[in-house]
C-alpha cells in the first residue's frame, strides 16, 4: 500500500484538525475533512459512512470545555467517551484502523516525574474522565488504533491560553498566571507534523505522548511569551488554588515522549522554538 491515504478526519474545522487538514493535504495523503453541522461523531450512520471509504480514521472530535463539562458530564461523555467507542465497533467491521486524540487530563497531575504512556489514568475532572472513558471503550472494540495524548495545545485556529493571555494584555490588564501547573506548550502544527510522519510508516498501534520537548510553568510561557514580542506588562505570579474553578486541573502535565521519538526516529522541538515561531508570525 502506498504511504498516501485517504484520511477521515473527524473534528476538522478544530484547532488541531484545521492544522492537521492543512498539513496532511500539503504531503499528498486525500483528506475527507468532517465536522458539524454535516458530521457529527454521535450520529452512527455518519460514522459508518466515513469509515466505509478510508485507509485510517483520525478522530480529533471532542467536547473540549474543561469548565462546562463539570455541569454537563453527560455531554461530555457522549461525545468523548460513547461516540468514541461506537466508532471503534464500527471500524472494526471495516478493519479500519483509528488514531484517536486524548489529552492529559486523564492523569491526575500528582506524579513527581514526566507521565509515561503505562501508568495508570486518574482524571479528577468530568471532562478528563469522559476522555479516559474514550479510550477505553476504544480498545474494547477491538480496532486497530493508536491513542496520541496531547497537552497544552496551541494553534492559529482555535481559543487557546495564549490568545486569551494575549488579548488580556492588549487590554491593559494586570495578570496573574499559575507558576504550580507544569507542562509543555505544544504547537498544533507539531502535533499535525509528528501525525504525517508516523502515518507515512503505516498507521501505528498503542499509546503515545506528544508534546514539544522541555517543560515549563504556566507563568514561565507567559514569560517567555511578553518578553519575545517585547511587551511590557503587569505580570505576577499565583497559585492553582488562588483561582477556585469548576474543574480540577493537572498540576504536573509533564510526558516522557521518548516513545514516540523513537517512533518517528526524531526529537521533538523544543516548546521555545515552536512558541517563538507562533508568535513571530502573528
Amino acid at each position: 500500500m502506498s504511504h498516501l491515504k485517504h484520511i477521515a478526519l473527524l473534528g476538522a474545522k478544530g484547532m488541531l484538525g484545521s492544522d492537521l487538514s492543512a498539513i496532511a493535504a500539503g504531503r499528498g495523503h486525500v483528506v475527507n475533512r468532517l465536522d458539524l453541522p454535516a458530521f457529527d461523531i454521535t450520529r452512527p450512520e455518519h460514522v459508518e459512512q466515513a469509515a466505509a471509504d478510508c485507509d485510517v480514521i483520525i478522530n480529533c472530535a471532542a467536547y473540549t470545555n474543561v469548565e462546562k463539562a463539570e455541569s454537563e458530564p453527560d455531554a461530555a461523555c457522549k461525545v468523548n467517551a460513547e461516540a468514541v467507542g461506537r466508532l471503534g465497533d464500527i471500524a472494526k467491521t471495516h478493519d479500519t484502523p483509528v488514531l484517536h486524540i486524548s489529552t492529559d487530563f486523564v492523569f491526575d497531575g500528582t506524579l513527581d516525574r514526566p507521565y509515561v504512556e503505562t501508568d495508570t489514568p486518574n482524571p479528577i475532572s468530568a471532562y478528563g474522565l469522559s476522555k479516559w472513558r474514550g479510550e477505553q471503550a476504544l480498545a474494547a472494540s477491538g480496532c486497530r488504533h493508536a491513542i496520541i495524548r496531547v497537552e497544552w495545545t496551541y494553534g492559529r485556529h482555535g481559543v487557546n491560553f495564549i490568545e486569551k493571555l494575549l488579548a488580556a494584555a492588549r487590554a491593559g490588564k494586570p495578570l496573574r498566571v499559575v507558576d504550580d501547573q507544569v507542562g509543555a506548550p505544544t504547537a498544533t502544527t507539531t502535533v499535525s507534523e509528528a501525525i504525517c510522519d508516523l502515518l507515512a510508516g503505516g498507521v501505528p498501534e498503542g499509546v503515545f505522548h506528544l508534546a514539544a520537548d522541555e517543560y515549563v510553568s504556566r507563568y514561565g510561557m507567559a514569560q517567555f511569551m511578553f518578553d519575545t514580542l517585547d511587551m511590557r506588562v503587569d505580570l505576577s505570579p499565583c497559585k492553582t488554588s488562588d483561582f477556585p474553578s469548576a474543574a480540577q486541573r493537572p498540576l504536573n502535565s509533564r510526558f516522557d515522549c521518548s516513545k514516540i521519538e523513537a517512533a518517528l526516529g526524531r526529537p521533538l522541538e523544543h516548546w521555545k522554538e515552536s512558541l517563538g515561531r507562533y508568535l513571530g508570525h502573528r
